[in-house]
């Protein structure tokens, strides 16, 4: 069994994280030569992101949710190391800003789908419009429910209209996610980082697990799945996104587009 079908959500599977265990490095006993098998990892997803540019026939999306620390810059900077910067679209999703207000939730989202040829990197998502609106109770219940299957049935538009989606959830436990936030406090470079929400959202850390269970369990479809990465062990974390990615990117068939001329019958003088 490969990692996509051990970390995938399958469809109809109600999701307890209780039950994945975040320290877990399935298909590892132990910590292997990393930085050998990135290399090549991300070497190949290089060249498939140059044959998907030439090709201009679809786009890949990557989405990342974790909770706060959980890594998703970690896994951004690790995995795409490599791939050419013109072809790589990241869109990080913050409080909507007053423009993005007077428009519905996902009016922001479509505008950052990446375009052909591209690959598009959400860090946070559409996710956050049912995650944290929930939790904080920033909207009403009725209306934050009705947004599972109108994110369903905004991400299948997608999918049938030539983008890939890969969703990613990184999966920390609340005691590495204090480890993590007392390295920053001992850390003076890190300080800039922090602010008094990665703090004060710890109390809600039960209610964001819940409401993570709900996203995973009703939007993992057959058009794009959730795959839950154990996240407490950053190489694994690494490891598991750079294998998943590059197994999708070669599962498209892509192929080059048929040549304009002849290069053979050219005769430069």
């Amino acid at each position: 069994m490969n990692l996509i079908e051990k970390l995938r959500v399958n469809p109809g599977t109600k999701v307890d994280l209780r039950d994945h265990d975040p320290d877990a490095t399935p298909g590892f006993k132990g910590k292997p030569d990393v930085d050998a098998i990135l290399l090549k990892t991300c070497s190949r997803m290089a060249e498939l992101q140059y044959l998907m540019y030439a090709e201009n026939k679809r786009a890949l999306l990557i989405v990342l949710q974790a909770p706060d620390t959980g890594g998703k810059d970690g896994t951004i900077r690790h995995v795409m190391t490599g791939l050419n910067p013109a072809g790589v679209q990241v869109k990080s999703f913050k409080a909507p800003t007053e423009d993005e207000l007077d428009h519905d939730y996902l009016w922001r989202i479509h505008k950052a789908v990446p375009n052909y040829g591209e690959f598009g990197i959400f860090n946070r998502s559409h996710y956050e419009d049912l995650i944290v609106v929930r939790v904080h109770d920033l909207v009403p219940r009725p209306v934050w429910k009705n947004r599972y299957e109108e994110i369903n049935a905004f991400e299948r538009h997608l999918t049938e209209n030539n983008v890939t989606i890969l969703k990613f959830y990184l999966h920390i436990s609340k005691a590495e996610q204090k480890r993590r936030l007392l390295e920053r406090i001992e850390d003076k470079r890190k300080w800039w980082k922090l602010s008094e929400a990665d703090f004060s959202e710890r109390k809600y850390w039960s209610a964001y697990q819940a409401a993570y269970e709900d996203a995973l369990t009703r939007c993992s479809t057959k058009e794009a799945p959730w795959h839950i990465i154990p996240a407490n062990k950053k190489w694994f974390r690494n490891l598991a996104v750079a294998e998943i990615v590059l197994e999708t990117l070669e599962s498209l068939d892509m192929k080059f587009p048929k040549p304009k001329i002849d290069p053979t019958r050219i005769q430069l003088r």
